[in-house]
C-alpha cells in the first residue's frame, strides 16, 4: 500500500550526455532500469563514476529543492539545480531517512539505495567547497526497478518505508 509523502514532488530532471558536461534540464525523461535515464552519461556509459549496465543501485541520483537553496545561499553564487550533477531535484522528502525505502515517482518506482555525497570531482567543476557546504545535504543514489516516463511536477509517494531509520 503506498503513502503519499505530505506534499513530496518532482521539482525538475536534469540529464548530461557525458561525464563533464553541463546538465540540462528536461521537462520529461525516460527511466530505464539498470541504466538510468535516457540520454544521461550513466545510461550512455559516459558518467565519471559508474558502470553500464550498473550492479550498484546507482541508476539515478536525488537532491532536495533545500539543499540547491542552501548551496545558494552558503556559496553566494546563483547556481542552478544542475549545477549540483543530480539527476531529479525533489521536494517534500527528507531524502537520508529513506535510504531503503521505495519511491514513487509518478509512474516510475525506484529503491533509495544509498546517500550521495559531495565529492572532490563537485569541488573541481563548481569551484567551491562542496564537501563542506553540502555536508549531510548530497543527495541519495537510487535504483530504477519499474522504468517508465518521469515528470516535472510528479507526486511522489513512498511504497515501501525503509526497514531501519538513519
Amino acid at each position: 500500500m503506498s503513502e503519499k509523502a505530505m506534499g513530496a514532488r518532482l521539482e525538475s530532471i536534469w540529464i548530461a550526455a557525458r561525464a563533464t558536461a553541463q546538465p540540462r534540464q528536461v521537462e520529461i525523461a525516460r527511466a530505464i532500469p539498470g541504466r538510468g535515464l535516457e540520454g544521461d552519461r550513466y545510461a550512455n556509459g559516459a558518467g565519471t563514476f559508474t558502470p553500464v549496465p550498473n550492479p550498484n543501485g546507482r541508476d539515478l541520483t536525488l537532491v532536495t529543492a533545500e539543499a540547491v537553496e542552501h548551496l545558494r545561499a552558503a556559496s553566494g553564487r546563483d547556481l542552478a539545480p544542475g549545477d549540483l550533477r543530480r539527476n531529479l531535484v525533489v521536494s517534500g522528502l527528507y531524502l537520508r531517512a529513506l535510504v531503503g525505502a521505495h519511491l514513487r515517482i509518478g509512474t516510475v518506482l525506484v529503491r533509495v539505495t544509498g546517500t550521495c555525497p559531495p565529492c572532490a570531482h563537485l569541488d573541481r567543476l563548481l569551484e567551491l567547497d562542496s564537501l563542506t557546504l553540502l555536508r549531510r545535504r548530497g543527495g541519495v543514489r537510487a535504483a530504477i526497478l519499474e522504468g517508465g516516463e518521469l515528470r516535472d511536477g510528479a507526486a511522489i509517494r513512498i511504497e515501501r518505508a525503509p526497514a531501519v531509520l538513519p
